[in-house]
């Protein structure tokens, strides 16, 4: 008998475990990669207003954490009943209607697209410096490591996603276990200068910037439509996520402090990268050597990858869905005849790196930074860009819950959860305006920006029903 159910575009098999759900999420948030340059904006050393924990950052990673949680769990709720790709899309839909849940996809996939064009620069130009400082030798310069990486990333892409989760798994289990190995020995040669210092009240700014580090704990969800079992899986590997990025981040801030000896004047002098100057040897200051002082610069290294890997993969699965639901050009909702690969969407991605790849040769002034090289200034630009686009999506997702589990035996748990959420993310919003200078602050208004233009898009673009609403596979959950 022939199925009446509408003809859309599909993705490959479901072919993904636990453990590759598990790795989209995880590897997405870096916690290597953050503890080694964002946990100084957590503290308050670097940041662009110039607070933060200070000292005491470790409570504010808890309190951040303790949100963070809470929006997992609205996740979570939706995951149970939403198993498509886009899922952060179609979940502000089903809470805010189809106007508010486009422009949310605009500025959430634009958000992940723009932070990993800028990751992808970063990443050339720590390559490039990294080798250069260490042995002497200048192989390739920077710009040209980028667009290997994204001639890798446009390979891991055509490959299919069991080759970008096992990738990302890799990368960020090594990477995660051998930073945490270091921490606990930085612990031990500490011996009695352990203390219970940096667990007193912090500056609320610190929790601000700590949201920031678990940004991408949900991604896991976009990866729904290709796993097996997504009811139960997507929940658990969203909390897992949250879970172990908890756990590294609070032992991160306490050594990244305690390391220091509490002195916020000595974690400033190592701000640019204080996780290295704790590894440098002992004559130096710190507490490892020449060679576990590569060592964690392998690791981190290993860890961006992941992050640029985690970035790419979720960026084409939501504009894939997009793509598919006529949100955006159905010309990227094509997908692979080999393996169903969203090729539309990563083409797109892959475009949109090389495009930014060149702006950085050849449009220096652009969103410059003092004695700064440009690469790391678009990054930092394009970070603030992402980060800020996904907490605003995280605002409207918590308060679109409201609505939609007003009827269901979990509103209690939803409008507690959906209750932290708000105060979180609205809190982190506050802080990506607050005292923020030039051209940073640019960031967060152009990111509004985008979503006013998704918000328009919807009076000009002819879009259908989303698949999560037409497809009894991808939205099968009973509501309870």
């Amino acid at each position: 008998m022939a199925s009446t159910e509408p003809v859309y575009e599909r993705l490959g098999a479901k072919v993904l475990s636990l453990p590759d759900v598990i790795a989209q999420s995880v590897g997405f948030i870096g916690p290597v990669f953050s503890s080694a340059f964002v946990i100084p904006l957590v503290v308050g050393v670097i940041s662009a207003s110039g607070k933060g924990g200070g000292v005491a950052s470790p409570v504010s990673v808890i309190l951040a954490a303790i949100g963070v949680f809470a929006l997992g769990w609205i996740v979570s709720s939706y995951a149970r009943e939403i198993h498509a790709a886009g899922s952060l899309y179609d979940y502000v839909t089903r809470g805010l209607g189809e106007r508010v849940g486009t422009a949310a996809g605009w500025l959430y996939y634009g958000g992940i697209t723009v932070l990993l064009t800028g990751l992808l620069l970063l990443i050339g130009g720590y390559l490039q410096s990294t080798i250069q400082a260490e042995f002497g030798v200048n192989p390739l310069p920077s710009w040209l490591w980028t667009l290997i990486l994204i001639v890798v990333i446009a390979g891991i892409l055509y490959f299919g996603v069991r080759v970008s989760t096992r990738s990302q798994l890799v990368l960020a289990l090594v990477s995660i276990l051998v930073v945490t190995i270091f921490f606990i020995s930085v612990i031990v040669k500490l011996g009695s200068a352990n203390s219970l210092k940096p667990f007193n009240p912090g500056i609320f700014f610190g929790m601000l910037y700590g949201v920031l580090l678990f940004v991408g704990f949900e991604t896991a969800a976009n990866l729904a439509e290709e796993t097996p079992n997504p009811r139960r899986e997507i929940p658990i590997a969203v909390m897992a996520a949250a879970g172990i990025a908890a756990v590294f981040y609070l032992l991160a801030t306490y050594v990244e402090v305690a390391g220091f000896h509490y002195s916020l004047k000595a974690i400033t002098s190592a701000a640019a990268a204080p996780l290295f100057a704790l590894g440098a040897p002992a004559h130096a200051g710190g507490y490892g050597s020449t060679w576990i002082d590569r060592l964690l610069e392998l690791v981190v290294l290993f860890d961006m990858l992941a992050v640029a890997i985690g970035c790419a993969v979720s960026a084409s699965r939501g504009i894939f869905a997009m793509g598919r639901d006529r949100r955006l050009p159905a010309v990227l909702a094509v997908t692979s005849k080999r393996n169903g690969a969203p090729l539309g969407a990563a083409t797109f991605v892959v475009g949109a790196s090389i495009v930014t790849l060149l702006i950085n040769q050849f449009w220096t002034g652009l969103f410059a930074l003092p004695a700064t090289p440009h690469y790391f200034a678009l990054f930092a630009w394009g970070s603030t860009f992402g980060g800020f686009a996904l907490v605003v999506v995280y605002l409207l997702m918590s308060i679109g819950s409201l609505r939609s589990f007003a009827t269901t035996s979990r509103r209690v748990s939803i409008i507690v959860t959906a209750i932290i959420g708000i105060l979180v993310t609205a809190a982190a919003i506050f802080g990506s305006f607050y005292k923020v200078t030039s051209p940073t602050i640019w960031a967060p208004w152009l990111a509004l920006a985008l979503l006013v233009v998704g918000f328009a898009s919807t009076f000009v673009v002819r879009a259908r029903q989303s698949a999560s609403s037409q497809l009894s596979d991808l939205g099968e959950g009973t509501r309870v």
